[in-house]
């Protein structure tokens, strides 16, 4: 739970300087499924990327960046996009977050970026405020219009759309089928059609011609309102993005720009009005300024530490050099 991943990062964190802007709290809310080691080495790897940038601190920065190449894979920044793509992907992106945030159910966007990272072109990423252990049949109908969102927004403004959404499909019809198949969240009640298995089992030596207790008729029925569980959420998704069609443009034009948008960013540009791109990244300016400043400070410190050492060096080896002096006067004088 959050609190044991919370214990867990201080242990590890113990012997890391961490800046002031690193929130354990906070990063313990967004590693919901991070193992002990997986905490660990999200550190490690956040002490490396400070290293790197020849910091003496371990910012809130360097951490996200750790967490966002274990969560979706290292950037490829080298990787050249044309610009027309580049702006696909920005409104893509853009439509899976404003639906976040407008649909009330949804957990809050963490980041947005449109630098390839992994298999994907971009990412929007939520991360839940709490544990979750138990789904909800309105929750499931958000999470697909919010997954269908950046299909919607390609064919909003561009009157077409990319094979980009092919995964987001795909996971918005596997959270229908089992809304209709497992969790009796459809209009054919409160029934588990089939042997309540996952899709991989197929690949396990599965066959579902033997697993199946329905008939063709109930089959076609489960079809009818798997679509019709999608073609709602669509419609919705494309209701909502058509509200906000003013924050859609903003967000996507700011990712074009600047290829990242953090939560804090996001939120802001969706609450206040009249907010300007400049206006964010001065958000980022002003965090780096910090983040510079507490860095400066902690080399000073560590300097007049060195300094204060050395001295230390120097009066004891001085004093080992008098006490060498004193003894051999003694034995000299012995000698007489």
């Amino acid at each position: 739970d959050i609190r044991g991943r919370e214990e867990i990062l201080k242990i590890h964190a113990k012997n890391k300087p961490l800046a002031e802007d690193v929130d354990l709290e906070k990063l313990a809310k967004g590693t919901s499924g991070f193992t002990g080691a997986d905490l660990a080495n999200l550190l490690n790897e956040a002490a490396l990327l400070a290293a790197r940038k020849n910091k003496t601190l371990i910012g809130m920065d360097e951490i996200e960046d750790a967490f966002t190449k274990v969560v979706a894979g290292p950037q490829k920044k080298s990787m050249r996009i044309k610009e027309s793509e580049k702006l696909k992907t920005a409104y893509h992106e853009a439509g899976h977050a404003v639906l976040s945030h407008v649909l009330p159910l949804m957990d809050p966007v963490h980041q947005i970026s449109i630098i390839p990272s992994g298999s994907a072109l971009g990412y929007t990423l939520n991360l839940p405020e709490e544990d979750k252990y138990s789904v909800y049949r309105n929750e499931l109908k958000q999470k697909i219009s919010m997954l269908l969102g950046g299909r919607v927004a390609e064919q909003l403004i561009f009157d077409d759309f990319s094979g980009g959404a092919s995964n987001d499909i795909q996971r918005a019809t596997q959270i229908a089928r089992k809304m209709v198949t497992q969790l009796g969240m459809s209009d054919l009640g409160p029934i588990m059609f089939g042997s309540g298995h996952s899709d991989t089992e197929v690949f396990l030596g599965r066959d579902f011609s033997h697993e199946r207790n329905y008939s063709e008729a109930v089959a076609a029925q489960i079809d009818e309102q798997i679509e019709k569980i999608i073609t709602e959420a669509y419609n919705e998704a494309k209701r909502l993005l058509s509200e906000n069609i003013d924050k859609l443009h903003f967000i996507a034009k700011y990712l074009v720009k600047n290829e990242i948008m953090d939560g804090e960013q996001f939120k802001r540009a969706m609450e206040e009005d009249g907010v300007t791109i400049e206006d964010l990244e001065e958000m980022v300016a002003e965090r780096r300024r910090r983040s510079e400043d507490e860095n400066a400070k902690r080399a000073i410190q560590i300097a007049e530490n060195e300094r204060l050492r050395e001295e230390e060096r120097r009066r004891n080896g001085e004093h080992e050099k008098d006490k060498e002096e004193k003894d051999s006067d003694d034995d000299r004088h012995i000698d007489f």
